[in-house]
């Protein structure tokens, strides 16, 4: 399951002697508060709307973008997960790139099954979901929603942006960084290691989250963003649909193939 078509220095954000740079759509930075300003500790309100997304279901669209300098490379991830029951599916394309462009994702009993194992149409790949890592920078393993909420809730200095409209109704948006333990979150050992030694050589890398919450506190859009020089990503995934059932149900098992890892750009 390991197929790649975008460079390492793309995917990793680590190149030597670039400058640092915003991700071309990342909105700017609200200017300081006034020193007087007291300060407020936005941190709860965020974890309560990821806990309280984590009770119910949603419809996932998800955009990953991931810039080499060149030109810009985008996955697109959609479909249903009951973030309760721990359950969902998932279709991951490649929108505007050569390779793979196309697979299916089935969360269900612990289990991730991916369709298109081998690049044969009924055949599927399965591997335990908490076995599975990320093999990119800012990808979730295996497009799993549930561990991009665990890492906006993770986000550290949060200022509150304003108000915006998200899914036709007023939400906050909050706004905060990532720090290590976060970025790094089920990250493969080989990307920890290349993530430490990038930051060994040029210093602080910047890794960027935003949530923005509905009125009813929970979870409308993640974005996490990282850039440096020319080379950027963001994830943003947007939640909506809130409650309605979902349908998760495995291959049949002659047609599976137990894996012991998974990576590759479709699958992260």
């Amino acid at each position: 399951m390991r197929r790649s078509v975008i460079p390492l220095s793309a995917v990793v954000l680590l190149c030597a002697g670039c400058s640092w740079g915003r991700v071309a759509d990342e909105p700017k930075r609200p200017a300081k508060a006034a020193a007087s300003a007291p300060a407020v500790d936005h941190g709860p309100t965020v974890r309560a709307a990821v806990a309280a997304t984590g009770k119910t279901s949603a419809r996932i669209d998800e955009q990953i973008k991931i810039g080499d300098g060149t030109r810009t490379y985008t996955l697109a991830v959609k479909g249903a997960f009951d973030l309760a029951g721990d359950k969902g599916r998932l279709a991951v394309d490649m929108l505007d790139a050569p390779g793979p462009r196309h697979v299916d994702e089935v969360f269900t009993d612990g289990t991730v099954y991916v369709g298109g194992f081998l690049g044969v149409g009924d055949s599927w790949g399965s591997i335990a979901r908490d076995e599975a890592e990320a093999h990119y920078l800012l990808r979730a393993p295996l497009n799993d929603p549930e561990h991009v909420l665990r890492q906006a809730a993770g986000m550290r200095k949060i200022s509150k942006v304003g108000e915006e409209k998200m899914n036709g109704t007023p939400a906050v948006h909050y706004r905060g960084i990532l720090e290590d333990d976060m970025v790094t979150l089920r990250l493969a050992q080989d990307m920890r290691a290349k993530w430490a030694a990038g930051k060994k050589q040029i210093g602080e890398i910047p890794v960027f989250a935003d949530v923005w919450v509905d009125r009813n506190g929970r979870v409308a859009r993640t974005l996490l963003s990282c850039a440096m020089g020319p080379v950027s990503v963001t994830v943003t995934m947007n939640l909506a649909d809130f409650g309605k059932p979902v349908e998760a149900v495995a291959p049949a098992p002659d047609k599976v193939t137990p894996v012991p890892s998974s990576g590759g750009v479709l699958t992260g």
